[in-house]
C-alpha cells in the first residue's frame, strides 16, 4: 500500500459525530507528500461547523503521523459554502498583470500536462476534455483538470460543481473534486452571469494563479481545456507551462480542418509535441433504424492525423447522451453505457502509450 493510500485509510479511521468519516465525507482536500511530510485541508460544509473541528483537526494529524516515513503533518481546517460573491478573500484578486517569475508555470508534483485544443469553438474540445479526466481516473490515475477557457468557462456546469474554491490565507486556492477529478476554473472564481472582458496581460496573469497558486497535489496528469484559436492563453501556457503534449480535437468538416490546421501549426511553431487528433461528432446512429449518418463528412480528421504523422487517438460520435450527461454535471464517462466506453478505450489508449 502506497503512502497516500495508507494516509487515506488512517483518515477513514476518525468517526464525524453526525455519521461517517473524514474520506467517507469527502472533506480531504489538497493532500501533498513532500518527502516524510504530509500536509491536507480538511473542508467542513460550513463556517460553523469548522468552528467545532479543532480537536478532530488535532486527531487527524496525530493519526497520519503515526504513519511509518512520515516525519511531519500538517492539517489545516476550512470550509465551504453556498458560492456568493463575497466568499472570495479580500486579498486574492483574480486576474491582473503576470507577476515576474524565474521559473517555468509547471506546478511541483505534477508530472504530466497535457493541452486540449482546437482550432475553432463548437468542435466538442470542453466535451471531450471533462470526458477524458473522468476517464483516467477511473483508470486509476491521478488526474487534475484545469478550464483555461476563460471567456467561456464550462467544466463547472460539465462536471457538476458549484462551491467557490477555498483560500484560506487568501494565496493559495484549494481546487475542487468531482468525479474523482481535481478541478479548478476561472468560472468558480467569478460571477457566472458576468462577461470576462480581460485583455491580453490579464489572461495571462490569471493562468498564471490557475497554474501557480493551486494547490494541485501529487498529479500524474493535468489537462489543460484551451479556449479555441491560437491566442495568448496557448501561447504563454507552451512557452511557460512544460506541456508534456497537445491533443487537437476537431469534427471532420472541411471548416473545422481549416482551423485545426492552424492549432496544429501553432503547437509545431511552439514546439510543443502534439499527441494526437481525436475527431469528435465522427458520426451519428439513429436510436431508431441504427443506421449510421455522417452529418459533418467522413475521414477528415483521419486523413489530417495521417497527412502529419500523428495518431488519431479516437473517432467520438454525436451522441444524445453525452449531451445530456454534460449538462447535468455528470459526464457520461462516468456511466456505464457505450460512449463511457468509448472515453475508457481512449483513455487506456493515453496510459498505455505513456502519455498520461
Amino acid at each position: 500500500m502506497n503512502i497516500e493510500k495508507q494516509i487515506l485509510a488512517a483518515l477513514a479511521e476518525l468517526d464525524l459525530p453526525d455519521g461517517g468519516t473524514l474520506v467517507s465525507r469527502d472533506m480531504i482536500r489538497a493532500l501533498t507528500i513532500d518527502g516524510g511530510v504530509v500536509r491536507f485541508v480538511i473542508e467542513a460544509p460550513s463556517p460553523e461547523i469548522a468552528r467545532h473541528m479543532e480537536p478532530l483537526r488535532r486527531a487527524a494529524e496525530a493519526v497520519v503521523g503515526r504513519i511509518p516515513g512520515v516525519s511531519g503533518v500538517s492539517a489545516a481546517l476550512t470550509a465551504h459554502g453556498p458560492a456568493t460573491a463575497d466568499k472570495a478573500p479580500p486579498s486574492l484578486k483574480v486576474g491582473g498583470h503576470p507577476k515576474p517569475q524565474a521559473g517555468p508555470l509547471k506546478p511541483s508534483g505534477v508530472a504530466r500536462i497535457l493541452a486540449i485544443g482546437s482550432g475553432k469553438g463548437g468542435v466538442g474540445k470542453s466535451t471531450v476534455s471533462s470526458n477524458l479526466a473522468v476517464a483516467l481516473a477511473r483508470q486509476g490515475r491521478r488526474v487534475g483538470l484545469l478550464d483555461a477557457d476563460i471567456y467561456g468557462p464550462s467544466q463547472p456546469r460539465m462536471m457538476g460543481v458549484t462551491e467557490r474554491p477555498a483560500s484560506p490565507d487568501g494565496k493559495k486556492i484549494i481546487p475542487l473534486k468531482a468525479h474523482g477529478v481535481t478541478l479548478m476554473s476561472i468560472g468558480l472564481m467569478l460571477d457566472p452571469d458576468k462577461a470576462v472582458v480581460w485583455r491580453g496581460p490579464m489572461l495571462m496573469g490569471a493562468l498564471q494563479q490557475m497554474l501557480g497558486q493551486v494547490a494541485w497535489g501529487e498529479l500524474d496528469v493535468l489537462l489543460v481545456d484551451l479556449p479555441p484559436g491560437t491566442g495568448d492563453v496557448q501561447l504563454t501556457l507552451c512557452q511557460r507551462g512544460e506541456v508534456t503534449g497537445a491533443i487537437v480535437v476537431s469534427t471532420p468538416q472541411d471548416v473545422a480542418l481549416l482551423d485545426a490546421r492552424k492549432a496544429l501549426d501553432m503547437f509545431n511553431t511552439l514546439r510543443t509535441p502534439v499527441l494526437g487528433m481525436i475527431e469528435n461528432m465522427s458520426f451519428f446512429t439513429c436510436p431508431h433504424c441504427g443506421t449510421e449518418s455522417h452529418i459533418f463528412g467522413h475521414g477528415g480528421v483521419a486523413a489530417e492525423a495521417e497527412k502529419l504523422g500523428v495518431p488519431l487517438l479516437a473517432a467520438l460520435p454525436i451522441d444524445l447522451d453525452t449531451r445530456l450527461a454534460g449538462d447535468s454535471g455528470t459526464p457520461v464517462a462516468a456511466t456505464s453505457g457505450p460512449m463511457a466506453k468509448a472515453y475508457d478505450r481512449l483513455a487506456d489508449r493515453l496510459v498505455q502509450g505513456g502519455m498520461a
